[in-house]
C-alpha cells in the first residue's frame, strides 16, 4: 500500500512540478538531503502513482485540431465496465468520475471532426452502459498551469 506524502516529499514534487528536468543534484541542494535520498524517493513517488514525470504539450501545437470536454451519462451497475472500456480509448487522456448533471468526464484530443465523430458515436455511445454525451470544445488555451504544489504547502 502506498504511503502518504512528507515535507520532503512535497518540497521535491513541487521542485519537479515547476521544472520536471530538473537534475537530482539541484533537488538535493535545495531540500538540503543527498542526491541518492532524491532519487530514492523520486522513484516511490512514481512507482506509487503519486507523481509522472512527463512533458506537458499543447495539443493544437501538435496537430490536434480539436480538443475538448466530453459529460457522459451512465447506468451505474455497468460503471466498471463503462470505466474499463473508457480507458483502452487512447484519445482520452483524462477520466474523472464526477457529480452532478453527468457521471464521468473526459477530456479528449482529435485529429479531425471525422476523428471525433468516430471517438463519439463509433465507440464511446457503443459501450453498453452509456446513456447520454454531451460534447463541449475547447476554442483556446487559456490557463494550464500543473504546479499547483501539494496540501501540505501554504498556498495562496
Amino acid at each position: 500500500m502506498p504511503r502518504s506524502i512528507d515535507k520532503i516529499d512535497s518540497k521535491i514534487i513541487c521542485l519537479l512540478q515547476k521544472d520536471g528536468r530538473m537534475a537530482n543534484t539541484e533537488i538535493a541542494k535545495r531540500v538540503g538531503i543527498t542526491e541518492a535520498t532524491v532519487r530514492n524517493r523520486i522513484n516511490r513517488l512514481i512507482e506509487d502513482d503519486i507523481i509522472q514525470i512527463v512533458a506537458v504539450s499543447d495539443p493544437f501545437k501538435l496537430g490536434f485540431e480539436i480538443t475538448g470536454n466530453i459529460k457522459i451519462t451512465i447506468r451505474f451497475e455497468k460503471a466498471d465496465h463503462v470505466i474499463s472500456e473508457l480507458k483502452k480509448l487512447d484519445a482520452l487522456w483524462y477520466i474523472s468520475l464526477t457529480t452532478g448533471i453527468s457521471d464521468l468526464d473526459v477530456e479528449f484530443h482529435a485529429k479531425s471532426m471525422q476523428d471525433l465523430r468516430v471517438l463519439i458515436y463509433d465507440k464511446i455511445n457503443k459501450i453498453d452502459g452509456v446513456v447520454r454525451t454531451d460534447t463541449a470544445f475547447h476554442l483556446e488555451l487559456i490557463k494550464n498551469r500543473l504546479d499547483w504544489g501539494t496540501a501540505l504547502e501554504d498556498g495562496d
